[in-house]
């Protein structure tokens, strides 16, 4: 065999190559935990298994909800694949080991009364269905690019585990309610904030003349509303474990940072202006800092929350195995957090990149600026929520962000094309085809408030010689909206967000027979 026959060979090879690696390394965590557990005191077969359930269950984690925290980073540009997945990585794990917290709810969002399980053997057997279950479907969301809710997988798998074991009344159907409704309010609020937010940009920087000028301006402003968002956000949310916070507290942080930033930023934003092109590229280039220290923020807050449905399970079950008895709240060992928070970071080295790509690059476009008001609409979104008592999802409100830049950027350019039509309909059959051009480009060169004098003065009539039917602008109009927003991708991920709950609910009932068999006598 020839040295280039074995070349083709290896390039053809690489890519199995990779996932052959990828699943070796998740394996090899797997085991590793598997060793470690079985040589703790005190140790048994439900311990040691539903450990590798819980890194499992980590990794997962780390491969599907991460990606919703630095997708859009990465999908504007701001940073490298690489450089996102290290600071997600350092963020995530700090959040999950400083304000992780070290007590955890038995029972996940109250699904189920755990009075109703008086058997400590069918308690274990019933959270490590529901941690499997929701592991399993997150493996499956992962793999076909669908990013879901690791807390409604959770959710779903101590639904239906309970509903096993418990019967049907043992299910807390109230917040079973809630959390439907929240498949609907969180990517909502997510959408309208973020489009709220790119709105504004468009209208005081990026529509203007002289945008340079304009973004010394409000770029500081912005960046200071953003520092009062996360300020206020990490003191609720992300610290919340540590210390508890009301709103008003949580604000007055909030506030003190807007200040600061203010400051801090305004003098670098002239300074990185000077001399710079008055184009978008420049406006952009503003808001890379910003949008990666939210990046940053947004993975240390979701570390310190979201490590719990890995680890709050494990710790449920770790705490029925050495007291023997169910409780409503269980103690996370230092272990435990270790394997959510090792987890996570391994799933997210390894498999995160998939979902990286969907959300950042696989939706719409988006820019260092769209990629800022999906990150500002993260932490609006959980600040109102939570104070309105509201249930949401961190990634139904990531990814309806990135759905609302897309959809008001598709109804800009719907208007503009209106307009432009409006345009050619008024000249139609004019013979003068120069002045026509001359015409539409000083209205393409114009800023919004010029553009507006323009069409006031123009008086516009339908004209019946138009070059393009209006039949066939439609047509093309459609063509370009489909551009803009990927309606594959927003049902395939709607689909998924419909169907997570129950399909988990599904698997953990079934996986619960199957242990329960396994384990009686």
């Amino acid at each position: 065999m020839e040295i280039k026959d074995l070349q083709d060979i290896e390039d053809a090879t690489k890519a199995g190559r990779r996932e052959t690696f990828r699943i070796g390394m998740a394996l090899l965590f797997i085991v590793v935990i598997m060793l470690y557990v079985a040589t703790r005191d005190s140790v048994s077969v439900e311990l040691v298994a539903a450990a590798m359930i819980g890194g499992y269950m980590a990794m997962n984690i780390g491969a599907n909800d991460v990606a919703n925290n630095v997708g859009p980073t990465v999908g504007s540009k701001a940073l490298t694949m690489s450089g996102a997945i290290g600071i997600a990585v350092v963020f995530e794990a700090a959040g999950a080991l400083i304000a992780g917290g070290d007590v955890v709810s038995t029972i996940k969002k109250g699904i189920i009364d755990p009075a109703m399980i008086d058997d400590t053997d069918v308690f274990i057997w019933l959270m490590m269905a529901a941690l499997l279950a929701g592991a399993i479907w997150l493996n499956i969301a992962t793999a076909v690019g669908a990013p879901v809710s690791t807390t409604h997988s959770i959710v779903g798998g101590v639904l239906g585990a309970g509903i096993a074991a418990g019967g049907w009344g043992i299910a807390n159907w109230g917040n079973m309610a809630q959390i439907a409704a929240s498949w609907v309010i969180s990517p909502m609020l997510g959408g309208i904030i973020a489009a709220s937010f790119l709105y504004w940009i468009k209208h005081t920087i990026t529509y203007r003349s002289d945008m340079l000028t304009a973004a010394k301006k409000w770029v500081p402003l912005m960046v200071s509303v953003m520092a009062m968002a996360f300020g206020a956000y990490i003191a609720l949310k992300g610290i919340k474990k540590l210390i508890k916070l009301d709103l008003p507290a949580a604000l007055a942080i909030g506030v003190v940072a807007a200040i600061a930033t203010y400051f801090f930023v305004r003098p670098l934003t002239a300074k990185f202006a000077e001399g710079k092109e008055n184009s978008k590229a420049t406006v952009n280039g503003m808001f890379t800092l910003p949008l990666i220290c939210a990046a940053a923020l947004l993975s240390f807050a979701h570390g310190a929350n979201d490590v719990a449905n890995a680890v709050g399970p494990l710790a449920a079950i770790t705490e029925a195995v050495n007291q023997g008895e169910v409780t409503a709240k269980a103690h996370i060992p230092i272990w435990v957090m270790l394997i959510g928070a090792i987890g996570i970071s391994i799933g997210l080295a390894l498999f995160g990149p998939k979902l990286i790509r969907t959300v950042g690059t696989e939706i719409t476009e988006l820019d260092q600026m769209r990629a800022f008001c999906i990150a500002m609409a993260a932490a609006i979104t959980v600040i109102v929520a939570s104070q309105l008592g509201l249930p949401v999802s961190s990634t139904h409100i990531a990814v309806g962000g990135v759905f609302g830049v897309g959809f008001l950027r598709e109804y800009i350019k719907a208007n503009y094309g209106k307009v432009i039509d409006e345009i050619h309909d008024h000249h139609a059959g004019h013979e003068d085809q120069q002045a026509v051009d001359a015409y539409l480009e000083s209205f393409h060169a114009a800023n919004l408030d010029q553009q507006r004098l323009m069409l006031k003065k123009l008086k516009v009539t339908k004209g019946s010689n138009a070059l393009i039917s209006k039949a066939e602008r439609k047509s093309l109009r459609k063509e370009y909206k489909q551009q803009l927003v990927k309606r594959s991708a927003l049902i395939k991920i709607a689909t998924a967000w419909v169907i997570t709950v129950p399909l988990s609910a599904l698997l953990a009932a079934l996986l619960f027979f199957t242990i329960r068999g396994m384990m009686l006598p």
